[in-house]
């Protein structure tokens, strides 16, 4: 035996890591279920072994972790931010800044996230690149972070949100990343672009977006044709689409379409969410980025015609997640993390609350049903053999108190603590 591992370098190979025993005070497995009490679980290269009830103290060494004094549960899942960006600035940076700045402001954020308890984030709009870099540098343990999956540029229609604009025609087009179609067949070119490139997953802007510097409003974009051939081509790729979408008849056309996810769905009515839950459309409501982007009013961040749509949608925040609760529409947690500031990410539970959620139903949206929705529910979202160690520690008991989860304590993710 000794000589076997004594060889092992030379074919490289390695022993296998240590387990970790990590003592839980009262742990949370998933949140459709009710605290456990004290509990033992132990980790193996990177994945849950075990859970046992119980403390058990014979357990000895370095590789032992006391939560004893803490309440223990999954890590939790963004499944909407921008890790390259921080919010406000000058529009007009983008033709000054390098896209590789992106990478060293996302390196700051995805450290940022994860230390807040989000173990999982879905980046759905980059530069071309810059997330996806950041996915590798993350998954190799080169810089600190969560799992990232990424979109990388959005697609969107010709001077709509999405597009460049802002700037004469001649750096419009300078600075055009290449993802704006026209057309059924052009915007299936496009998902098939995207995925050549790495994206996992389909980013489009379905209508007219709040902090782009087009002032058309916020209705439709796509037309139907086109959205219907973005989601076939991205399906047929084993890829889902995740649509931007503000207005009510965008919404109700890109659940129509197929879209697998609406993100932020401002102004849906009862025709768009009965569209949504026939379809299986699921909402992320991203309610935070409304609260973040009201910060900024009246301090010269945003321009006149930004402004003009921050303020026309204030009174909605909230209004549409009640309604697509109400009907059943599946509500996975998202923030939009980028135009407020990284790590505030939490402050989303307390408003999901407040919009008629219980903290349980809010603390699902961020670990089981966003799981779901990245089709990882076998890997992330809960506590359990065989999944992630994805695990963070707090204070208070978060099924009862959402804000429990505003202040985390300690962080693993792939069996690696970083908190």
């Amino acid at each position: 035996m000794k000589a076997l591992l004594l060889a092992l370098p030379l074919l490289g190979l390695s022993a296998p890591a240590a387990a970790e025993t990590i003592l839980a005070g009262n742990l949370i497995t998933d949140a459709a279920s009710d605290p456990m009490g004290p509990a033992t679980i132990v980790v193996e290269d990177g994945r849950i072994v075990s859970i046992t009830r119980g403390i058990n103290r014979t357990a000895t060494g370095a590789d032992v972790i006391d939560l004893s004094d803490k309440t223990v549960l999954p890590g939790l899942i963004d499944t909407h931010v921008h890790l390259t960006g921080d919010p406000g600035g000058d529009f007009w940076k983008e033709a000054v800044e390098p896209a590789e700045w992106g990478v060293v402001v996302g390196v700051k954020n995805a450290a940022k996230t994860v230390r807040a308890g989000f173990t999982t984030v879905r980046d759905v709009g980059s530069s071309q690149e810059g997330a996806f870099v950041l996915r590798r540098g993350t998954a190799e343990g080169l810089i600190e972070g969560p799992r990232i999956l990424a979109s990388g540029p959005a697609l969107s229609i010709v001077g709509g949100h999405g597009d460049v604009s802002g700037f004469t025609p001649e750096v419009n087009l300078l600075l055009d990343p290449g993802f704006t179609c026209t057309g059924a067949v052009e915007c299936a070119e496009k998902v098939r672009l995207a995925s050549q490139n790495g994206s996992d997953v389909i980013k489009i802007t379905a209508t007219g977006g709040v902090l782009s510097q087009q002032g058309r409003g916020l209705g439709a974009h796509f037309s139907q044709e086109e959205m219907r051939s973005i989601v076939d081509t991205a399906h047929s790729l084993g890829l889902k689409v995740a649509a931007h979408a503000h207005g009510a008849r965008g919404i109700e056309a890109a659940a129509r379409a197929g879209i697998d996810s609406v993100e932020h769905g401002t102004f849906a009515d009862e025709a768009a969410l009965t569209v949504m839950k026939e379809k299986g459309t699921y909402m992320v409501p991203t309610l935070l980025a409304f609260r973040g982007i009201s910060e900024g009013l009246g301090q010269g961040v945003y321009t006149p015609v930004v402004e003009q749509k921050i303020r026309m949608t204030l009174d909605q925040v909230g209004k549409a997640m009640a309604g697509a609760k109400r009907l059943g529409v599946p509500i996975a947690f998202g923030t939009d993390a980028g135009v407020f500031a990284h790590g505030r990410n939490a402050e989303e539970f307390e408003m999901m609350v407040d919009a008629g959620m219980t903290p349980r139903e809010a603390l699902a949206s961020a670990t089981t049903v966003a799981a779901r929705l990245l089709d990882m529910e076998s890997q992330i979202g809960r506590i359990a053999p065989g999944y992630s160690a994805d695990i963070i520690a707090v204070d208070g008991n978060p099924l009862e108190d959402a804000r429990a989860l505003q202040n985390v304590d300690w962080v693993m993710v792939r069996g690696q603590v970083v908190k």
